[in-house]
């Protein structure tokens, strides 16, 4: 029989009804056929396998290009829950897709569900699957937070597959507006966040309350954080049986990635910062040795310590405070253990960042915008400190409307960042168009970088890209529809330079981008994964990873020990993990799926065809916005002070 009519045949027996013969099983049959026959059959109503004969296939769409990963990921994912870690841009969301699809055809009355962390997460994800699977958009639908609950209800009942936010289905399970017994498959979009009583957590939890039948696939381009610990926490919160980990170095995979080179800068402190560094620490000393001489802190060398041993420092006081320190005593500790803590933020941001960024954060202490009245007055009381603190003022705020006065790098990374993506441009647009997409884990550096690049107009272009979350007088976040527009942009080639904070790292489809820069390091090897999975999609791509000398640097250097570490003990046998054992069957006993390869056809998607969001009073995609974000207004705004992750 020719494909074409296998297919044909195929497409006839779905939606079928399962003929029912109210006699039972034919007595024709064998013994062990009827029994076989009775059990499959009564099997039908539990699983909600309205047709029997669509589960002797799973489909994978031979509309793009056949990976092998991919296929046999997609497969595991179907019989087992699996965590799939996947680099970016190799296809999480392509095996995503493929399984939804199956699970959607094998239980025409069931619920899928595919959840990512953001709407604008959300909003890419509903897309990139129809276009993979072409399942119809009238059977799926976009739900938020903005849409009234009782509507959402109604859209739960009349709809079948469903993209969220994990916030979303916690509320409607909570309210029962979510059919929990009816879901059937859940895929879980960046799932290393399943930490604690994380919302994916939640929903696993809730689900796991009603009905035992459902399948998990969790996607990540990393199993978890640095420690073998909160890998294990992911698998057992997400219920996960099964893992499928390749890395930048599978064979399997390199096939289908173009080459990524990963260089790391050194850069030394200098003269001038190292000076600054040296009056900053003095400032730290006054405070620290109170702590010191009460005996709740140890002695030890200022450059070395981290925020982090103070914040355990501060819990072990609290929890079994000396026997001498009585009363107000107490009080007064605690303020200097908070305001020491503060300060050792603005050392980090002053290391890794630049006194501009140590600047507006600690700016926003003094002008009361922090709501730190304590530290405010003592600081107020530190020569050091106020002399510090006025130079810094008159360097970033009364000369900056001076524009006579050149720009202030106030770290020597800027230079070497400013090297970097000249260099680029110059090489690059001789021959070909070429983007470049810089990272920056605080919100006043990214828009001091983007300041800086801003000057080489026209060969760099320069967007700026943040989360939502803003705090008091802090740089204003982009909404979500602003963050969608500035990725349509950069795609489209608008503009040819992206700074971006930590919100560009996860998911969304930026393009494709030849450079990437990292003008910090992070102890949690998960962000520069991704943010490494910007480039080399299309054609080779490089990565910069520009560090301070000293702790930055070794900061660097420990994270990537211990993701080889955690990827190793996952290779090896899954690494002695303890997996979920009760990863449920979702077809009755003898049944077994083979494997058909078929073309799919997609229509055009709708935007608004999935979407339960009401369009009444909604404003085009630029209207109203473009001064918010457009490149020219980078300029410093002086009530943009306090930084944000």
């Amino acid at each position: 029989m020719s494909n074409a009519a296998n297919q044909r045949t195929l497409f006839q027996t779905w939606g079928a009804v399962v003929p029912q013969n109210k006699a039972g099983p034919s007595k024709k049959m064998s013994k062990k056929a009827r029994l076989d026959a009775g059990r499959l059959q009564a099997a039908l109503p539990r699983l909600q396998l309205q047709d029997l004969s669509s589960a002797k296939v799973w489909i994978y769409p031979t509309n793009y290009p056949i990976r092998q990963y991919q296929l046999k990921m997609s497969e595991a994912a179907l019989f087992q829950n699996t965590l799939v870690c996947l680099p970016t841009g190799l296809g999480k969301t392509f095996i995503a897709a493929v399984v939804m699809y199956n699970f959607y055809r094998w239980y025409p009355s069931g619920k899928i569900v595919f959840m990512a962390p953001t709407k604008p997460l959300v909003a890419q994800q509903i897309e990139a699957c129809y276009k993979v699977m072409g399942i119809p958009q009238a059977h799926m639908a976009e739900l938020t937070g903005s849409t009234a609950a009782k509507q959402r209800q109604e859209v739960w009942k009349t709809k079948r597959v469903f993209f969220l936010t994990p916030q979303v289905m916690v509320n409607d399970l909570s309210r029962d507006t979510c059919p929990g017994q009816q879901v059937k498959c859940v895929v879980i979009d960046e799932a290393h966040k399943a930490l604690g009583n994380h919302a994916y957590c939640q929903v696993i939890r809730q689900l796991g309350s009603q009905t035992k039948q459902f399948r998990i696939l969790a996607l990540s381009a990393t199993p978890g954080e640095t420690q073998r610990s909160s890998v294990q926490s992911v698998i057992s919160n997400l219920l996960i049986s099964h893992i499928e980990l390749r890395s930048e170095e599978s064979p399997d995979i390199q096939a289908h990635s173009h080459q990524r080179s990963v260089e790391k800068m050194v850069v030394p402190l200098g003269e001038t910062l190292s000076a600054y560094q040296i009056r900053y620490l003095q400032v730290l000393e006054k405070f620290m040795s109170r702590l010191v001489q009460h005996r709740v802190m140890g002695h030890k060398d200022l450059r070395s310590l981290s925020k982090y041993q103070l914040i355990i420092a501060r819990e072990q006081f609290r929890k079994n405070a000396p026997p001498h320190i009585k009363g107000p005593q107490q009080g007064m500790l605690e303020g200097d253990f908070a305001l020491c803590i503060s300060l050792y933020h603005g050392y980090e941001l002053l290391m890794q960042m630049g006194l501009r960024s140590l600047f507006f954060y600690v700016q926003g202490v003094m002008d009361g915008s922090r709501e730190m009245s304590r530290a405010r007055n003592e600081l107020q009381r530190t020569p050091t400190f106020m002399d510090l603190y006025q130079e810094m003022e008159v360097m970033f705020i009364k000369s900056a409307d001076d524009p006579r006065n050149t720009f202030v790098y106030s770290h020597p990374k800027l230079e070497k960042l400013e090297e970097v993506v000249l260099q680029h441009f110059k090489k690059w647009t001789e021959t070909v168009s070429t983007r470049v997409m810089i990272f920056s884990s605080f919100r006043e550096s990214v828009q001091e970088i983007a300041a800086m690049l801003n000057r080489h107009t026209p060969l760099i272009r320069v967007m700026t890209f943040m989360g939502q979350a803003s705090a008091g007088k802090g740089i204003k976040g982009f909404t979500q529809r602003e963050q969608l527009e500035v990725v349509q942009r950069f795609r489209q080639g608008g503009f040819n330079t992206l700074v971006s904070t930590c919100v560009g790292e996860e998911g969304l489809d930026i393009g494709e981008v030849d450079l990437i820069v990292c003008f910090d390091a992070q102890k949690n090897p998960t962000r520069l994964v991704q943010r490494m999975g910007r480039t080399g999609r299309k054609r080779q791509g490089r990565i910069v990873v520009i560090l301070a000398e000293g702790r930055e640097e070794r900061t660097y250097n420990q994270s990537q020990s211990n993701k080889r570490s955690v990827h190793k003990s996952i290779i090896s046998n899954h690494g002695g993990f303890s997996m979920y054992v009760d990863s449920p069957r979702m077809l009755p006993d003898g049944v077994n799926p083979t494997l058909h390869m078929m073309h799919i056809t997609c229509g055009q998607f709708d935007p608004g065809e999935s979407s339960s969001r009401r369009s009444k009073g909604r404003r085009s995609s630029a209207e109203g916005r473009s001064s918010l974000i457009h490149p020219h207004n980078l300029g410093w705004c002086l009530c943009d002070r306090s930084p944000q992750y």
